[in-house]
């Protein structure tokens, strides 16, 4: 049995700003991203309790980096660095602002796919994060494991937890900077969503 907190990485800079990130490594979390890693580490150490040691894991890219060094030195616990954690790649649609997606940005040739199919500037598929995601997940060892990612890549990954295929992610679940989501895998009960951070 394996105990997984998922925690989206705090504000970025290109949060505030409304550009897309996908995978572009650098952007930094604002003040508010630091203050929301800073409560998400105080709701895991009241979740977790004191004798719990759980596995720190997180993207390799530099937001969810930070968020995981405020849990980490909250927690006594060393990052582990994957870049299967990492966000949902969208190519060169990647440091556009929110507004300016156009119908020309779909894929030619992508009216036959199933939109979880759809490499979205060139990127990767909701089906490429699950290919991503499933084997890490499988991966872990039976204990407690604090994985610190990005909004579509958490969403995938509770699809695989939940059972649900690439197919059946849940675009619709908020997913704030900062938020902590518990399952237990494989589930013994229904899925719990804490959202004190």
């Amino acid at each position: 049995m394996r105990t997984i907190f998922l925690v989206r990485h705090g504000q970025s800079t290109w949060n505030l700003a409304r550009r897309l990130q996908g995978q572009t490594p650098h952007p930094p979390l604002t003040d508010l991203g630091r203050a929301q890693a800073a409560r998400a580490a105080e709701h895991l150490r009241s979740a977790l309790g004191p004798q719990c040691r759980p596995a720190l894991w997180t993207s390799d890219l530099v937001r969810a980096r930070q968020t995981a060094d405020v849990i980490g030195a909250a927690l006594g616990l060393t990052p582990q660095v994957s870049a299967a954690l990492r966000e949902q790649s969208i190519g060169d649609l990647e440091g556009r602002g929110y507004g300016e997606l156009h119908p020309e940005d779909h894929p030619e040739g992508s009216e036959s796919l199933d939109i979880s199919e759809i490499r979205w500037g060139g990127g990767e598929s909701v089906l490429d994060v699950h290919r991503r995601l499933m084997p890490f997940l499988t991966g872990l060892d039976d204990g407690t494991h604090i994985l610190v990612s990005h909004g579509d890549a958490i969403r995938v990954a509770l699809a695989i937890l939940d059972g649900r295929t690439h197919r059946e992610v849940d675009w619709d679940s908020p997913m704030p900077n900062g938020v902590v989501t518990r399952r237990d895998w494989p589930p013994a009960t229904e899925p719990d969503r804490a959202t004190g951070a």
